[in-house]
């Protein structure tokens, strides 16, 4: 199956529903049978999806720069835990490992991370499927604004397009499933 990688937040003071949200997620992709890729944190919605994936089944493979590794929030429970020098090393080995992408709601490095894959993918460095879950409509501003980008053409219609976006768990798979299916057929 799939190498998915998850995009989210690692902050250690979100609210529960935030936390449940990740874990659901995690388990749904190792009972579905892929595994995950992560940004190899143990802390807030990026440890939740990891301990769900693992109560779920799934092989994890987390990615951290030796900074956070320094802060003791390293997964050390993944399958495969990948030290990094920095950052922007650490989104290029999650770009490269992971077969498709889901961004939970997060922050600021989140949102890098959202932009980083799908700018990439815009330049055609790669084909993987990018999805935004959209939970309680989270994300709702942001894709307004990129909506007006688009109509004030700063963005192109078909880098909207590539952008898969769900509110749900289930739809979100199911999404990232049928574009993978699409993919392997090109």
């Amino acid at each position: 199956m799939a190498a998915i990688g998850v995009f989210c937040a690692s902050s250690r003071l979100l609210e529960q529903r935030w936390l449940d949200l990740a874990y659901d997620l995690g388990v749904e992709i190792g009972r579905r049978g892929h595994s995950l890729v992560s940004g190899g944190g143990c802390v807030g919605m990026m440890g939740a999806v990891a301990d769900g994936a693992r109560a779920g089944g799934a092989r994890t493979y987390g990615v951290i720069p030796q900074n956070l590794v320094d802060l003791e929030v390293a997964d050390t429970k993944s399958d495969e835990l990948v030290v990094t020098d920095g950052m922007a090393s650490r989104k290029t080995l999650l770009i490269e490992k992971a077969d498709a992408f889901i961004t939970l709601p997060g922050g600021l490095g989140t949102l890098d991370e959202l932009f980083e894959v799908w700018t990439t993918g815009t330049l055609d460095l790669h084909h993987k499927p990018i999805l935004l879950l959209d939970a309680d409509g989270f994300y709702a501003g942001l894709l307004d604004w990129l909506r007006g980008l688009t109509r004030h053409e700063f963005v192109r219609p078909s880098a909207m397009s590539m952008l898969l976006v769900s509110r749900d768990i289930g739809e979100s798979l199911d999404l990232i499933e049928a574009s993978l299916l699409g993919v392997a057929r090109r």
